[in-house]
């Protein structure tokens, strides 16, 4: 079973991964997971803490001479933001009392957090609930888009929409074009649009959200199952992008247009040919059919809200006083739509490559390769 936990927080010392289950030999590439890194720093909307990052992920366990062992694999990523709250995070007590956050804001799991586990200072909630904890998501789907190359099967994303602009989606992605944008859209037309509109959000003191979008190539038919309702891999899909902070609903394909139109002009319609298997002619369903991979692109959308962390604040509550007040301003983005999109390629991609492994077994790269391959004859 392919798994993977971290820990850390916002402005602790580092984050750390521990990935379990990754078989032996696949090649690591240190550098294209630092790459994704960089990429979910990346896009215009970004606050002042991407520019004091730079984040690295030190492999320090399960991969020796560029391959994994099949032990777990352990990564470490250093804030380089840690020195400025040495004091406040260290995690020694150090006699010096920290300034107690009791200002909680609206749309953050900070009064949810700060009741639940008894606290009077919501640093305690912001420092793991913020979504800093996703750089260590990202370094784990890294590994997994690693190995899920050895398969034919590659994870990447665009933006379709930030605010109200939409953007409009060619039938052919040029990929360098979409990571060469600002905001990470194929459309740009709309990539002028979306920057004033951060612009003006900015002026105003606001935050925008918007929605990303998925898609994984090379998918074989036959990952997930529809056996139990926990094992479907559509809602496996949507757990892993409904956890991504600020993600407040998930779709696959055409799923929200679906629902508006009759049948007939929403299911895809089988095919077979010698040269290619089975197929289908369109692929509204997003490449999922009953929970299982029906070789079709895989494609998900996730819809990000705002930001909830906005220059001009809120009405709030003290958590001390209980009084109104205006909410805490920790420094935050603008928007983060285009780096979410980064962070939805790593769940996905772990997700899928959770999946694979289910379903191909092996306790090596070389003899899961083999499985699948007797599947895939078994298909045509």
């Amino acid at each position: 079973m392919l798994r993977f936990l971290t820990a850390g927080e916002s402005h602790g010392p580092r984050l750390v991964v521990l990935v379990d289950g990754m078989p032996a030999g696949v090649r690591v590439r240190p550098a294209d997971i630092d790459a994704d890194l960089r990429r979910r720093q990346g896009g215009y909307g970004r606050g002042g803490r991407q520019k004091i990052e730079r984040d690295h992920a030190e492999i320090v366990g399960g991969v020796r001479l560029g391959r994994t062992l099949g032990t777990p694999v352990s990564m470490i990523i250093t804030n380089l933001d840690f020195p400025n709250w040495e004091k406040t995070m260290s995690p020694q007590p150090t006699g010096f009392a920290p300034t107690k956050v009791t200002r909680v804001r609206p749309g953050h799991a900070d009064l949810a957090g700060a009741l639940k586990y008894g606290f009077d200072d919501v640093r305690n909630v912001l420092e793991r609930a913020s979504a800093r904890e996703t750089t260590s998501r990202v370094a784990a789907g890294g590994l997994a888009k690693q190995l899920l190359r050895n398969f034919g099967i590659e994870v990447r994303s665009f933006v379709s929409r930030i605010g109200a602009i939409q953007a409009a989606v060619p039938d052919e992605l040029d990929w360098e074009a979409v990571e060469a944008s600002p905001v990470r859209t194929p459309d740009a037309a709309a990539e002028k649009r979306m920057v004033r509109a951060i612009d003006r959000a900015q002026k105003d003191g606001d935050t925008l959200g918007g929605v990303f979008t998925v898609v994984a190539t090379g998918v074989p038919i036959g990952l997930g199952t529809y056996a139990q309702w926990d094992q479907r891999l559509d809602g496996r899909l949507a757990q892993a992008l409904m956890a991504v902070p600020a993600v407040k609903a998930v779709e696959l394909g055409d799923g929200i247009r679906a629902a508006s139109l009759p049948g007939s002009q929403v299911h895809d319609q089988p095919r077979y040919s010698k040269e290619r298997g089975f197929f289908h002619l369109t692929n509204r369903q997003g490449g999922l059919t009953g929970g299982v991979t029906d070789g079709m692109p895989v494609v998900v959308n996730g819809y990000i809200k705002p930001i909830s962390t906005l220059r001009k604040p809120l009405t709030t509550v003290d958590l001390a006083t209980r009084k109104e007040i205006q909410a805490h301003y920790e420094r935050s983005d603008i928007c983060v739509v285009p780096a979410a999109g980064v962070i939805g390629e790593a769940v996905v991609a772990f997700a899928l490559a959770q999946a694979l492994l289910e379903k191909t077994g092996g306790d090596s790269l070389k003899e899961a390769k083999r499985n699948l391959a007797g599947f895939l004859r078994s298909t045509r």
